[in-house]
């Protein structure tokens, strides 16, 4: 049976405009299901449901097929039944849906191949999956009512300690699974149904539970960045204009070039180097003069007509595996360079296509405290390196 993958994106949010594609720690919030469910390896086809474009240029970025859903399933009243529903009505080759949902970013590959297993191998109709709460629930009292509260799950005079009590399932919403013809009858769950539960750190759901800078934090610490295993960096590259740069050059009367950089970007390479990581920087042009008078103490190649044989090299020279390299660039020049390095990075004024070749796409513009908020990602993942080691 085909298996097919759904993540629905609208454009329209009530919360934050276009929150589907709103950069979380870096990525595209719909981009961190995306890649979990490419890796997974289970799904026959992997689509996107949008009426918006940018959200379609992100999906096929990411890898997945984008179905145009009609303004009629693209309303704020409208519900996810509804929209894969209409899926459904213009794809016949998919026999089960896999609904996917974007706010759910700490979503792992394996969680979705044991579901994949348990519908496909086992035979359930429908899997949705749950998460496990301690939380003891009390009946609501509405104002004006002349009443006590009352216990829901538990007995006031004899409380569990959490230690004892194995807690509740509640739906969490990351995903739900169901063959076509519970959906063509308006279930998302029904026949032989199964949950999966999800670990409580992968459960995330920034529609409801928590907010953006803390959604980062999580998806930092219990998110899925790909599948072979993260590698401390131990080299970064830096392209100068652009990224330590604004880009900008100024000429004055005599001839002279002068350029502007924000020193925050010079406090974050002074850290990277006391971390012991290596950073170079590396032009087009010959700046050796702006480097000379900046006096950061790096390797730096200018006037190199092939950036990426460069990185090579100094791969080499030191001995690295890609994965210890991160590179922060800008330019279409940068875009293999990016595409190679373990880590990669951009400003938020990048061109197109050296953002979509990105892993990480800073909030900061180049030459305005880019290469501060790209090393404090690093030091982040180098925490969960470290995390991970120990566990």
């Amino acid at each position: 049976p085909h298996l097919a993958a759904l993540v629905l994106a609208r454009g329209g949010s009530k919360g934050i405009p276009l929150k589907n594609i709103k950069l979380l720690a870096g990525v595209p919030l719909i981009g961190w299901v995306l890649r979990a469910a490419i890796d997974a390896g289970v799904f026959h086809s992997i689509w996107v449901s949008t009426d918006h474009d940018e959200i379609e240029k992100v999906a096929k970025q990411f890898g997945a097929q984008v179905h145009r859903r009609s303004p009629e399933v693209s309303q704020d009243s409208s519900t996810s039944l509804e929209a894969i529903r209409e899926f459904l009505n213009h794809h016949h080759e998919v026999d089960i849906v896999g609904n996917i949902q974007a706010t759910s970013p700490c979503l792992h590959p394996s969680d979705l191949i044991k579901v994949a297993d348990l519908i496909q191998k086992e035979g359930f109709d429908s899997v949705f999956s749950v998460v496990r709460r301690h939380q003891f629930r009390w009946s609501e009292v509405k104002k004006g009512e002349n009443k006590m509260t009352e216990p829901q799950n538990l007995n006031p005079a004899k409380r569990y300690r959490r230690q004892d009590w194995p807690g509740e399932l509640y739906e969490n919403g990351s995903f739900y699974f169901a063959k076509r013809h519970l959906i063509e009858k308006g279930y998302l769950q029904g026949g032989k149904m199964a949950y999966y539960e999800m670990r409580a750190e992968h459960s995330v759901d920034i529609d409801i539970d928590i907010d953006w800078p803390i959604a980062e934090q999580r998806v930092l610490s219990f998110g899925y960045f790909g599948k072979e295993p993260l590698k401390e960096v131990k080299l970064l590259v830096c392209s100068i204009e652009g990224c330590l740069t604004n880009g900008r050059i100024y000429v004055t009367e005599d001839h002279k070039e002068m350029v502007s950089y924000d020193y925050r970007d010079i406090v974050g390479i002074d850290l990277l180097k006391k971390r012991g990581i290596q950073v170079r920087l590396i032009s087009e042009r010959d700046c050796s003069k702006t480097l000379s008078a900046m006096q950061l103490g790096c390797v730096a190649r200018v006037s190199a007509t092939n950036k990426l044989q460069v990185l090579k090299d100094w791969q080499e020279d030191l001995g690295l595996s890609w994965k210890e390299v991160a590179y922060l660039g800008n330019e279409e020049s940068d875009v293999e360079c990016l595409k190679q390095a373990g880590m990669s990075g951009v400003p938020a004024d990048a061109c197109t296509a050296a953002q979509k070749a990105a892993g990480y796409i800073c909030k900061s513009r180049g030459g305005c405290g880019a290469v501060r908020e790209f090393t404090e990602h690093i030091f982040l993942l180098l925490e969960k390196v470290s995390s991970a080691r120990k566990q």
